[in-house]
């Protein structure tokens, strides 16, 4: 099997490179950004191109001369990114995923795309939000998951093309910065713990949101592109959670490990409505039950794990107590 990677060099896919260059090979795993001058040591590390996904016939040039037949297409502008560009989030989000599903339709490749729990919008259900219910999204990076969705099954029923994914809640990483999304808050807040022991808020300390650790949103990308695909019900955009909370009760859980930690807030009013839009939590039992979804981290795991590693490299006068 050949792998490549689009949107490699995001936070998503850096960390997925090289877990998959771990599991598969070196030479096996070939990565693909519009950007070619951001974390030298992964595009250093093994095959690469500087491909905007938007450019079938360049892509095509690559599945076609390193063989690939698997492709994770993660390229993508985010939620509050899109908000400010959102006739440029249509263009990348739904034109590069098209540019993708030609290309593995010409070349049969399997392809995984992410979806995101902003495919849902304010009149779906708010707690334990089903796999299959209303999806009316307010935003447009909503909009263009949707569509992204509904446009994989299509490649599927039609063409037979073997497209999977997962509905990512917010994705909490200690190595690669967020890229302009709603659950930002999520990562920002460790790094100003360990570096200040305070943080200031752009959402309201009550708002409850979906979230997942980095190393359970990789394993749930490899595992279902390794599933039977003949226990598949659902195939495109399954939920996949593993800890819901606010920023309040993740400020309590850092307290654990820095007692002296403060939050503040200063809202800033388009993330905040974005979230308020947004479910508290997804119910992933179709998950579970078709493919064997099980995460690893809660919010305290998650929260012990990242404070060690950002503390292990960041200047800090004081470490994080047991931890």
């Amino acid at each position: 099997m050949k792998i490549l990677i689009t949107g490699a060099l995001g936070q998503l896919g850096s960390e997925l490179a090289p877990a998959l260059r771990s599991a598969y090979g070196e030479t096996a795993v070939v990565l693909s950004d519009i950007r070619s001058d951001v974390n030298r040591a992964l595009v250093e590390s093994g095959p690469f191109f500087a491909i905007d996904c938007r450019d079938a016939a360049a892509l095509a040039a690559v599945v076609s001369r390193e063989r690939i037949t698997r492709i994770y297409h993660l390229a993508a502008l985010l939620s509050a990114t899109g908000e400010a560009r959102p006739q440029e989030a249509w263009d990348i989000n739904i034109n590069g995923l098209t540019s993708v599903l030609e290309v593995a339709r010409e070349y049969s490749c399997s392809v995984f795309t992410p979806s995101s729990i902003a495919a849902f919008g304010p009149t779906a259900p708010k707690d334990h939000t089903p796999q299959d219910t209303i999806q009316r999204p307010t935003s447009i990076y909503g909009i263009t998951k949707v569509a992204g969705e509904l446009l994989c099954d299509y490649y599927y029923k039609r063409y037979n093309v073997d497209t999977r994914g997962v509905r990512y809640p917010g994705i909490i990483s200690s190595v690669t910065a967020p890229g302009g999304g709603t659950t930002d808050y999520a990562v920002h807040i460790y790094y100003a713990a360990v570096r200040d022991h305070r943080y200031e808020c752009f959402l309201k300390g009550d708002s409850c949101m979906d979230m997942i650790y980095m190393p359970d949103a990789i394993q749930a990308a490899i595992d279902l592109m390794e599933a039977d695909p003949s226990q598949l019900r659902h195939r495109n955009a399954f939920n996949i959670t593993s800890m819901s909370f606010t920023p309040e009760d993740q400020a309590a859980y850092i307290r654990k490990y820095i007692p002296d930690f403060e939050i503040s807030y200063n809202i800033d009013p388009v993330r905040q409505a974005l979230a308020n839009s947004w479910p508290n939590v997804l119910e992933d039992y179709a998950a579970r039950v078709e493919w064997g979804w099980t995460p690893r981290y809660d919010l305290d795991a998650t929260t012990a794990d990242m404070l060690s590693r950002i503390a292990a490299r960041e200047p800090t006068t004081v470490a994080p107590a047991d931890c």
